[in-house]
């Protein structure tokens, strides 16, 4: 890791990952998950607009991935907060709060131009189907360096043919 340019630490910000991250990757971009910000954006807007939440929610999910956090914010700042009723405003203090919080880590637009992920859906489909798949088979049961080592093998065997085949072609030449 230490021969990467950039470090990317991309999270849905859970409680203690924060300090996880600084401690174990300092030098870090840290990145918020894109789709788990949706998921505090879509409650409000249906509370806001409930017959047009789709399209509202649309929409700040293009201003949050083409102008960034700080731009909805503002957005978000400037609605009509004496035309909501006291629910819906308890839920824009929410969100508000929350996309505050974490504004430092929704810098969308430049983490695109960079080429670099803002979801983790691929990791997360990656954990399934590369580790779970053949680590939690019934009746398995791994220690810490098996299932590693597994992981590992795991993982080469489902990336590009030739990498396997480098890889055991290595291994029998040392």
């Amino acid at each position: 890791m230490d021969a990467a340019e950039v470090w990317i630490a991309l999270s849905d910000a859970g409680s203690g990952l924060e300090s996880f991250i600084d401690v174990n990757f300092p030098r870090a971009v840290k990145i918020l998950d894109f789709q788990h910000v949706v998921t505090h954006l879509a409650p409000f807007a249906k509370q806001f607009r409930p017959q047009t939440s789709a399209k509202l929610l649309g929409a700040w999910c293009h201003t949050l991935k083409h102008a960034g956090g700080a731009v909805l914010i503002r957005v978000l700042e400037r609605l009509d907060r004496q035309k909501m009723t006291e629910e819906v405003r308890k839920g824009h203090d929410e969100v508000l709060g929350y996309l505050r919080n974490h504004v430092e880590r929704m810098d969308y637009p430049r983490y695109l131009r960079n080429g670099w992920q803002i979801a983790s859906g691929a990791v997360e489909s990656a954990c399934k189907t590369v580790v779970n798949q053949r680590l939690c088979l019934g009746g398995m049961r791994w220690g810490e360096e098996g299932s590693d080592a597994v992981a590992h093998l795991r993982a080469l065997y489902r990336s590009d043919p030739d990498q396997w085949d480098a890889f055991w072609g290595y291994a029998m030449a040392a």
